[in-house]
């Protein structure tokens, strides 16, 4: 079906020709007879008529819309081109019921475990003895954008995307451009339904086709090119990316129905019981969603296996991007029966394929100079394709990296993308090494600036010392704009340069002197653009004192020691006049003439401590922290410090890990929260961990706690804590909450 027709003057002519109720039941006409024709194209792939006669039935309608603009209503054929931009950011939309994350399985066996613990949470025999009434439906996982979609009446009224899993983006006017959702269901149900959106393989290569002509960055992937098309702020932009859906869960409006309702279990919209999922799938189908039609129901965990040996090829073939499958118990009450840990359920898992590797030929090793100066071996690959994507470069990461892979330019290697997302060199093809394969040997001057190449004592770290090296400035300021600094939205990378390049922007602190005329004379930039970033980057000055820190880029020195080296400053240096510059006067006190004072910083070691001494010795970096107090950056201190320096709260001296989605909470804000409450964020869990903070995605670090027997709480239970409302002092061996 071709894209939405122009108005055509004599239709127009035709229509205001026609009486009001006879406009009125030609419009209800036209509109069904499109509707069905989307029904019968997009959902059931079985189209009765043509194209040119689906332009005419449009074409009348938008005479008819035209003629008499009353009858316009949201949900008619025509307003799927797209509205009017979207001012700022998407409405917040609080899911009804949690949008539930899936536990994952890699391999054949994890599946198995999967199976024995759905049959011990049932009762029933462990394998391989039957399981008489447990089966298995086996769907394909979609890489799109998880959506709800609420219908009043058998009316779309809502669509969300899935957000943090309780708190989405109503980005309904997006959803309606995509013909494959339904306005209007089969029958007047109330009800919700949640999917997937994504972006066809053609499409993807159509709009990169284009870019590619236009000299314009090719997008990475289907995955994310989907889910950018679906956020954006002109609607009319979704509708000419060509989306579609494929939906697979069906929840019942039941107020006061309690889990069933979660489950679908009980009626929907009058319509019989629906008592299991691959009962739903049939339901929502007749209902006019598309539902993939590549679903196994009635398996037992041996054919379930099967199904995914048999895709893992298969799966290339496909028209749309997936990335393993999703196995579910299908009978509804035994889903009820196992529940849910941490708000992802005992009875779905899904299996992840094994990441792709191809061979491919290395033809060059190139060093690339970071924002710290460190020098990053990169492999220059012969563009291979895989997991779906061409692939020509790849991080070695450092010389020790490549030395212990034995990896060599000319090698024949082998090539997978970790997690099917970031490119990784595995391993060479020993047995292909041609004669002429040669080591790859680290510079001796900066490839960009020429000066010496330093490498750190006992560490594995090239870098180039030169703090003016244009390859390290742009990188430098590069983190100085993005979230973890201070998080100066609009300042990526194509505004980053041409700052650079005019000369605009030379320190951190230029940022802010930057002024709306400045930033307007830049390319692609309008009054209002200018002013927006000029908005944003005034809105940055109060930053958090630890993103501050984290902005300057120091070497050694990540998102954690920033907040370390915050929380240590201000009980050493308490917030008040003037503080940003008596911070940056005590650091280079300490640097030069006590740099062991370092070590006091909880986490600092000695080589961060010496990356410390020598950034705050030097007056060309130290300089930074007044140079951006004398434009007004005044930062926030953080939220509990003890006069000592020492830790206290409800937390104290306790290790947390925090693993999932925290409702209410970034990554960033929870593991903030476990150091203004006293503790230690960790990052695996272990006999030592005292805590763990669990939500939606928690995995293995999940499963891990449960084995140790170390309590476990959810994102309410994580606050009563944090906030002292949980004053029970039990974090270790207690019973989880989660």
């Amino acid at each position: 079906m071709t894209e939405p027709l122009p108005v055509d003057p004599a239709l127009v002519t035709a229509a205001e020709a026609l009486t009001a109720d006879a406009a009125v039941a030609r419009h209800e006409d036209l509109a069904e007879q499109i509707r069905r024709a989307n029904r019968l194209y997009y959902v059931e792939d079985a189209p009765e008529i043509t194209d040119a006669d689906y332009d005419a039935l449009f074409r009348e309608l938008v005479a008819i819309e035209a003629a008499h603009p009353d009858l316009v209503t949201s949900d008619s054929p025509t307003q799927r081109v797209g509205g009017a931009p979207a001012g700022g950011r998407f409405p917040e939309v609080r899911h009804q019921r949690p949008m539930l994350s899936l536990a994952n399985a890699f391999s054949p066996d994890e599946l198995r475990a999967f199976d024995a613990r759905v049959r011990r949470g049932l009762g029933l025999p462990a394998a391989p003895e039957p399981a008489e009434g447990l089966t298995y439906v086996a769907e394909l996982k979609i890489d799109g954008l998880a959506i709800s979609l609420r219908y009043e009446r058998g009316r779309l009224t809502l669509g969300a995307t899935r957000g943090d899993g309780t708190t989405g983006e109503d980005v309904t006017p997006n959803l309606r451009t995509i013909r494959s959702i339904p306005e209007r269901l089969a029958e007047p149900a109330t009800l919700e339904a949640r999917g997937e959106v994504y972006m066809p393989k053609a499409e993807f290569a159509r709009i990169n086709a284009e870019r590619e002509e236009a000299d314009l960055p090719l997008y990475a992937n289907p995955r994310n090119s989907g889910a950018g098309s679906l956020r954006q702020k002109d609607a009319a932009v979704t509708a000419s990316r060509r989306l579609s859906t494929w939906v697979y869960q069906l929840l019942e409006d039941a107020p006061n129905a309690g889990q069933a309702a979660l489950f679908g279990e009980t009626a929907v919209g009058g319509a019989a019981t629906v008592s299991s999922q691959s009962g739903a799938l049939a339901r929502l189908k007749a209902l006019g969603f598309q539902v993939n039609p590549d679903v196994a129901p009635g398996l037992d965990i041996e054919g379930v296996i099967a199904f995914t040996d048999r895709w893992r090829e298969a799966r290339h073939d496909l028209p749309y991007e997936t990335d393993g499958v999703v196995v579910k118990v299908d009978r509804f009450d035994q889903q009820e029966r196992l529940g849910m840990v941490s708000r992802a359920p005992r009875w779905a898992i899904a299996y992840k394929f094994p990441p792709e590797q191809v061979e491919t030929l290395l033809e060059d090793i190139v060093p690339y100079v970071g924002r710290t100066g460190t020098l990053t071996p990169v492999a220059h690959l012969r563009p291979a394709k895989v997991a779906g994507s061409t692939v020509a470069r790849a991080t070695l990461h450092n010389l020790d990296e490549v030395r212990r892979k034995d990896i060599r330019i000319g090698d024949t290697v082998v090539l997978q993308k970790a997690g099917d997302v970031i490119p990784e060199v595995v391993r060479p093809v020993l047995d292909k090494r041609p004669p002429d394969a040669r080591e790859f040997q680290m510079p001796e001057a900066c490839p960009v600036c020429g000066t010496p190449v330093v490498r750190d004592e006992g560490a594995v770290r090239h870098y180039c010392p030169n703090p003016a090296c244009p390859a390290r400035v742009s990188q430098e300021f590069g983190h100085f704009v993005s979230r973890a600094g201070m998080d100066i939205e609009g300042a990526g990378w194509a505004v980053l340069s041409q700052l650079l390049q005019r000369g605009l922007v030379k320190t951190r602190s230029d940022f802010y002197r930057l002024t709306v005329d400045d930033l307007e004379s830049l390319e692609r930039f309008g009054r209002k653009s200018a002013e927006n970033l000029h908005t944003a980057i005034q809105r940055s000055r109060n930053r958090p004192l630890a993103r501050v820190i984290n902005g300057l880029g120091i070497p050694q020195v990540g998102e954690t020691t920033a907040i370390d080296l915050a929380r240590w400053v201000t009980a050493q240096v308490p917030p008040g006049e003037d503080w940003l510059p008596r911070i940056g006067a005590f650091l280079r006190q300490v640097a030069r003439e006590d740099p062991e004072r370092f070590a006091e910083v909880e986490g600092v070691g000695p080589t961060v401590s010496q990356a410390l001494a020598r950034w705050f010795a030097d007056d060309a970096t130290s300089r930074a922290l007044d140079e951006l107090a004398e434009v007004g950056v005044e930062p926030e201190a953080p939220a509990i410090v003890a006069a000592s320096g020492a830790a206290e709260g409800p937390l104290a001296g306790k290790t947390v890990v925090v693993t999932g989605s925290i409702e209410g909470f970034s990554r960033e804000e929870a593991e903030e929260a476990v150091r203004a409450a006293g503790g230690k964020p960790a990052g695996s869990v272990s006999k030592k961990t005292d805590l763990v903070v669990a939500g939606p995605g928690a995995g293995s670090k999940l499963a891990k706690a449960e084995d140790l027997g170390i309590r476990v709480v959810d994102a309410d239970g994580f606050r009563r804590i944090v906030t002292g409302e949980d004053a029970s002092g039990e974090t270790n061996g207690g019973a989880g909450s989660a």
